[in-house]
């Protein structure tokens, strides 16, 4: 018998109501006052009732909120570094009862949760953006969604009563059916990698040096909002599905959907990520060239540093650090600055931004970049 990671605390969470509890709170529901969920939040109030967030309940109190900004951590001490937080208009807020049950919708008639409803807290943006983003920049995606955001943070246990329709049924499984097929796969030891954008070579290069050390990989997507630049996941899951069927071991690898919204906050998301991938089962999660960033506002390993700040095991999940890779005409194959000792004129490198320009053009990289597949689901999804 297989023994799983434990989720991150312990227990993995489950808010999701079914049948006559279900049926009894959308009846309240109906009759209560409402918050309008955007995107991020209502996403937030999916990946906390399905156990992504575990151990998190519901969004964050005043006490955690600011010992994760402070300190990285919840106030019980567990490791946990990027606030989850609903924000309301002052005007909102007042119409609010403390002790008393709060509908989440998306404005548009349909409920999809119920938020208990036991704190309203004020907070400092700037203070938030600084510590969690390291800029108060709004040019920072995530600066600008906090700057935009209401005056008033509400706090309490949610329960989500219906799910938000998955982009992407057939890859869309929660912590516990990612978990299930990880059991019955046999895999010991699970290796997660986050991306939001295409892999290209450099990411399947290290992607299959992880694969040597363990017993399986989750490529695991993030399909939540995202920059408005970015490459749209319908491309992107595309991509991942023609390069799994024709470059990757079968029964190693598990392609699945993290339906959560992308915060662009470089290391402390670096450590969020990994997080919720061990909720997920994974034991090992990749950490490469500046993971999660945005522009300059980080360095290109500062994701890779801030895991030295935890003492070892207390994560729960091993990071596996690897540096930028590149192909080397001289070597013949991917390498990286710890494995080529060629100069820079030797490798092949191409900004995203060179690649963009090329498949928006009909171009396809060369074959030591993307692979040609990859290449022509690409310029097809960008024509």
């Amino acid at each position: 018998m297989v023994e799983l990671i434990k989720p991150h605390g312990g227990e993995l969470v489950n808010k999701v109501l079914e049948g006559e509890a279900r049926e009894a709170a959308l009846a309240r529901a109906r009759k209560l006052p409402e918050v309008v969920l955007g995107a991020k939040e209502l996403s937030d109030l999916e990946m906390i009732a399905v156990g992504a967030f575990s151990p998190l309940k519901g969004f964050m109190n005043k006490v955690d909120y600011t010992s994760v900004l402070e300190h990285m951590r919840l106030s019980n001490g567990l490791v946990w570094t990027i606030p989850i937080t609903l924000s309301v208009s002052y005007e909102e807020a007042e119409g609010l009862e403390i002790g008393r049950e709060v509908a989440l919708t998306n404005g548009e008639g349909a409920i999809f949760g119920i938020l208990e409803l036991a704190e309203k807290f004020t907070y400092d943006q700037k203070k938030e953006a600084r510590l969690v983003y390291r800029t108060t920049e709004t040019a920072h995606p995530g600066v600008a969604r906090v700057m935009a955001q209401g005056d008033i943070l509400l706090a309490g246990d949610i329960y989500l009563l219906n799910r938000p329709v998955p982009e992407f049924p057939e890859y869309h499984r929660d912590p516990a059916g990612t978990r299930a097929v990880i059991k019955e796969k046999g895999w010991k030891r699970v290796l997660g990698f986050q991306t939001r954008n295409p892999v290209h070579r450099a990411h399947e290069y290290i992607q299959k040096c992880a694969l040597e050390m363990v017993d399986g990989l989750l490529l695991h997507p993030l399909v939540g909002e995202t920059k408005k630049d970015d490459i749209s996941p319908g491309i992107r899951m595309r991509s991942y599905q023609v390069l799994l069927d024709c470059y990757y071991p079968q029964d190693r690898t598990l392609l699945s959907v993290l339906p959560a919204a992308m915060r662009y906050a470089g290391p402390r998301e670096a450590v969020f990520h990994a997080l919720v991938r061990k909720n997920y089962g994974c034991t090992h999660f990749i950490v490469g060239r500046d993971h999660a960033g945005v522009g300059n506002y980080y360095g290109t390993y500062d994701a890779q540093l801030i895991f030295d700040e935890f003492a070892p095991g207390e994560l729960g999940i091993i990071p596996l650090f690897f540096e930028h890779t590149f192909y080397c005409r001289e070597c013949g194959n991917m390498a990286s600055s710890k494995t080529c000792p060629h100069p820079a004129e030797d490798h092949l490198t191409l900004s995203g931004t060179k690649v963009r320009e090329m498949l928006g053009k009909g171009e396809v990289p060369p074959v030591e970049f993307t692979r040609p597949e990859v290449a022509k689901v690409l310029i097809e999804g960008l024509s």
